[in-house]
């Protein structure tokens, strides 16, 4: 079973496109370096238009035939694509790897818009769905299935990140992880920060930082990020963040502020242990300047602790 891939933005396009007809493409099985992990989909819509991704776009334009080949005829198509032999242009994956892909109708015979519908409402309660298909038949289905030709994806809810303080460089970085597929809130009790044209289309929480991260309950999936310079706010967000499972802690400001930080958090009552997992200063280096470097940065090194031990 597989739950690499991140399927936020398909789910939405699927949405979108309810009542046309569709082919969903999904990496089965990879050998070798891949482009893409395994559950990863690319939606194809009857006119040609599509969403995702399965090879990087090294195969993309044969997928695209084989989809339309697809929704004509309703019935479901298993490739493989390799290293590509004989001349440049032929089709294949430049990488070296080799990967399986089913291309199947977005129909009851193959994956249909109701699972699209029960992958929704499981993720907004905060729970992963699995889906197994059938290679044989291209069936996909919720009931559990025990024989060897069985695909089996785990579509789990969005990682979350938690930006504490509405400033600059956290417009950059909502921006940025709604592209990485995190579901983002931005928490800062300024009101005048915290507006809905500095922060489109993500969550605005104006509680004090130290309530709200522990109403939101960050698990294991979850990143918090203190950004305002204010020790007012991100202190106490990094008080409740330590107490919390958050999978990633970080606190942008300068090793002399990170070390002050540190001796306040000590003296709370923080273990040098538990201090260990707060990123400090906060990103990789990549010798940022601008705000939407710094945010690059910090996007960066979220991914990298995310990603630890993946590949």
């Amino acid at each position: 079973m597989t739950g690499a891939a991140d399927h936020r933005r398909i789910l939405e396009q699927a949405r979108a496109w309810s009542g046309a007809r569709l082919a969903l493409a999904t990496v089965v099985a990879t050998w070798r370096s891949a482009p893409c992990p395994i559950g990863t989909h690319m939606l194809v819509h009857e006119d040609e238009r599509f969403i995702g991704s399965v090879s990087g776009g090294c195969v993309e334009g044969d997928v695209l035939i084989a989809a339309g080949e697809v929704i004509a005829s309703g019935a479901h198509q298993l490739r493989r694509y390799g290293v590509a032999d004989g001349a440049a242009w032929e089709v294949g994956l430049p990488c070296g790897g080799d990967i399986q892909v089913l291309i199947q109708p977005v129909a009851t015979q193959g994956f249909p818009m109701s699972l699209f519908v029960a992958i929704d409402e499981a993720q907004s309660r905060g729970r992963t769905l699995v889906i197994s298909t059938d290679l044989m038949t291209g069936e996909s289905t919720l009931a559990a299935a025990s024989n060897e030709n069985i695909f089996r994806n785990a579509y789990a809810p969005s990682k979350r990140l938690l930006i504490i303080g509405a400033v600059e460089i956290a417009t950059s970085l909502s921006a940025i992880a709604r592209q990485l597929g995190f579901a983002v809130t931005v928490i800062d009790p300024r009101e005048r920060f915290l507006t809905a044209e500095r922060f489109p289309g993500v969550v605005r929480d104006d509680r004090w930082p130290d309530e709200a991260v522990k109403a939101l309950a960050p698990d294991s999936r979850t990143a918090i990020v203190t950004l305002s310079h204010d020790i007012k706010i991100d202190d106490p967000a990094l008080f409740s963040a330590l107490q919390s499972e958050a999978g990633y802690i970080a606190a942008l400001g300068s090793r002399a502020s990170h070390a002050a930080r540190l001796k306040r958090l000590e003296a709370q009552g923080f273990s040098a242990e538990a201090l260990k997992r707060i990123e400090g200063p906060a990103g990789v280096t990549i010798n940022a300047i601008s705000a939407p470097e710094i945010a690059l940065s910090i996007a960066s090194g979220m991914i990298r602790a995310f990603n630890e031990g993946l590949r």
